[in-house]
């Protein structure tokens, strides 16, 4: 092939103007191609006398460079114009999933769970939006106890402006329901949202999750409630925890407990956690009051039961040591990415 014929192809090639993807195709495989121009000149080098083999090579070079990069130019305007009528840059590289994890609350929630499970506990659960009776009648609460003020629950307003519905304030709303429905023996557990009306900060929120247990049989005595949290302490926060157990009140239980746990980062040394006395605070606990059973039409000579509550909240800051109870609530994937894989 003659240096005419490379000038003409050249030229060509630096005259192209494509007005369709159509035609810029159709310039990729006359030039481009495996069968094109360019490769059948290259395919041409050993029939070409030595003296202009270099000169030859050196032309079809450029002939092939300037191809390449009419190509890419055309196509390039072509994905630039589709993305612009889009309005998606095509071209850009893609954002990455960020990917989530369980909860922590869901996850201590779910051991808690487990671990009561183990030792005969169903699970129950009941409406978020409690009557009267069952948030607070039912569970001996005196009509004038502060617990029923407009400080401490959210009510629901009604039609005719009375207040019979509230947020409920505890899961024991779901024990009640419990007995009333079920006869003895009775061993639930009760997990579950609840509501209250408080200032939101670092320590305290309008809502978070409880976790409460009912056992009602013959016989049953404080020292089940007791090996029964013994047990549940040394499943959860290690084999060598001990428990100890400080008189209390609450309207439902008598009589009533707060239940510690040996601190389980320092071992009993001292820490700020458990504010350097060896022991943190974990639930509230008791037998179950003979005016509630007998609200709720069980027999309190023949049946007795203890009953025990915690928040999953407290639990779940103590064993992963976040410090802003407000963390559990603001979905930041920065927070919750900690957690995969748990």
């Amino acid at each position: 092939m003659s240096h005419s014929s490379l000038k003409d192809f050249l030229s060509e090639v630096e005259n192209f103007k494509a007005e369709t993807k159509e035609q810029l195709e159709e310039f990729r495989l006359k030039f481009l191609s495996k069968k094109g121009i360019v490769a059948e000149l290259f395919s041409q080098l050993k029939t070409i006398a030595a003296e202009n083999r270099k000169e030859f090579g050196l032309e079809v070079n450029k002939l092939k460079k300037a191809a390449e990069e009419k190509f890419e130019n055309f196509r390039y305007l072509y994905e630039k114009k589709t993305a612009d009528v889009s309005g998606i840059d095509i071209t850009l590289p893609g954002e990455p999933f960020l990917i989530g994890s369980h909860h922590p609350v869901s996850i201590v929630r779910k051991k808690i769970i487990s671990i009561f499970s183990h030792i005969g506990f169903s699970l129950s659960e009941g409406p978020e939006i409690e009557d009267d009776w069952h948030n607070f009648s039912a569970l001996n609460f005196p009509e004038d106890h502060p617990a029923r003020d407009m400080q401490d629950t959210f009510f629901v307003k009604t039609e005719n402006g009375t207040r019979p519905y509230a947020l409920r304030t505890h899961t024991s709303s779901v024990q009640v329901r419990v007995m009333e429905s079920t006869k003895p023996p009775i061993r639930t557990i009760s997990p579950g949202r609840v509501y209250r009306n408080e200032a939101i900060s670092a320590r305290a929120h309008c809502f978070f999750h409880q976790v409460e247990g009912l056992y009602v049989d013959e016989g049953v005595s404080f020292a089940d409630l007791k090996q029964t949290l013994l047990y549940f302490a040394r499943e959860m926060f290690g084999a060598d925890s001990q428990i100890r157990l400080r008189p209390s009140y609450f309207p439902f239980t008598e009589p009533s407990a707060e239940m510690d746990v040996s601190c389980f980062l320092c071992h009993g040394k001292g820490c700020n956690v458990c504010k350097y006395t060896g022991w943190v605070e974990i639930l509230g606990c008791g037998m179950v009051h003979p005016a509630v059973l007998e609200n709720c039409k069980i027999d309190s000579n023949r049946y007795t039961g203890y009953a025990f509550g915690m928040g999953i909240e407290r639990i779940t800051m103590l064993l992963y040591g976040i410090k802003d109870l407000r963390l559990f609530s603001q979905n930041d994937v920065r927070f919750l990415q900690q957690f995969a894989g748990l």
